[in-house]
């Protein structure tokens, strides 16, 4: 696939200085990048993914740039922290997004707040540049105030306070959990906090791919058996644990994906002991089912509502463990 950055650079339509660019959230499936890129993501997956590639990566920008290219994502108030984080460098940025992810309006807001160029549009999307501008208050606090005395980091799921699957999740879970407990796709500490009310607990370990998520599960999660590991919840762990809790993500792009779940569940019957469980809240439309009785010899649906639906499964298959 051509890459709608490059053909604007190409064709003209905007351009940038030789030397050192950081790059803010490109995916892993991006099919190119200017020279002197430097990648700047906090979702692990991508990080790791461009680490392999070669490409030079961090969490956030650090010393000097000669320009920037920021990578529109779903979020409004992050693409916009994006674009102020990237203007903050002092050189030109180009902003590259598809329709779909609401680059029209990040560009018109663009053009009220600071000097944008007209936009090169392709491929269902538009690429513009920003060379001047104060776009300070875009920027967003690394985390914020949320319902229930929680702390959330802004852009991320669930972002205003606990959603209601994991709600559901957390008022079914056993009042015993003996042994290590991990949380796949942990967020910002919702669920993990909830089973570290349960007796029997040792240990709980937090994966996250989403590094503001993480850092923010941090301050909600203060019990010395916590553990935070920014990684990938579709690998399996590099320890089995006695129980897993899950609220997988389903939503990577625009529309629906059960593939990301199905992954979830796979690495969950990986992770865990011959012995170990499964609790986890899908929302009830997504086709969960056959995945679960693939990885597990034991599935049952425990609850939930017209929203959701609870399962608990048992004895995982032993060609999905290590």
């Amino acid at each position: 696939m051509t890459s709608r950055l490059k053909m604007a650079l190409e064709a003209g339509a905007v351009t940038l200085p030789e030397g050192r660019i950081a790059v803010f959230r490109p995916g892993a499936c991006e099919a190119w990048l200017p020279e002197g890129a430097e990648v700047i993501t906090g979702f692990y997956p991508d990080f790791a993914a461009w680490e392999a590639r070669g490409l030079p990566v961090a969490r956030a920008p650090e010393g000097d740039y000669a320009g920037a290219v920021v990578c529109v994502p779903r979020a409004k108030a992050l693409a916009r922290d994006l674009l102020a984080q990237a203007a903050a460098l002092g050189g030109p940025v180009l902003v590259d997004g598809a329709k779909t992810d609401g680059v029209e309006s990040l560009w018109k807001a663009a053009r009220k707040q600071g000097e944008a160029s007209a936009a090169f549009s392709k491929a269902h999307g538009k690429v513009f540049a920003v060379t001047d501008g104060d776009f300070s208050s875009w920027r967003l606090p690394d985390v914020s105030a949320a319902e229930g005395g929680w702390v959330t980091a802004p852009g991320v799921f669930s972002a205003d306070g606990p959603d209601a699957g994991s709600e559901l999740l957390a008022g079914a879970l056993p009042a015993q959990m003996k042994g290590r407990v991990a949380d796949l796709g942990a967020g910002w500490g919702f669920l993990a906090a909830a089973v570290l009310k349960r007796e029997g607990v040792t240990a709980v370990e937090l994966v996250e791919a989403e590094w503001a998520a993480l850092e923010a599960a941090r301050v909600n999660v203060t019990d010395a058996r916590a553990r935070f590991t920014w990684g990938d919840a579709t690998q399996p762990l590099a320890e089995p644990v006695d129980h897993v809790v899950m609220n997988p993500p389903f939503h990577p792009a625009r529309a629906a994906d059960p593939a990301l779940g199905t992954a979830f569940i796979a690495s969950a019957a990986a992770s865990l002991k011959p012995s170990g469980k499964l609790w986890m809240v899908a929302n009830r439309h997504l086709p969960y089912e056959a995945a679960l009785a693939g990885h597990f010899g034991e599935v049952s649906e425990i609850g939930g509502d017209t929203r959701f639906k609870l399962f608990s499964a048992a004895r995982p298959a032993r060609q999905a463990r290590r």
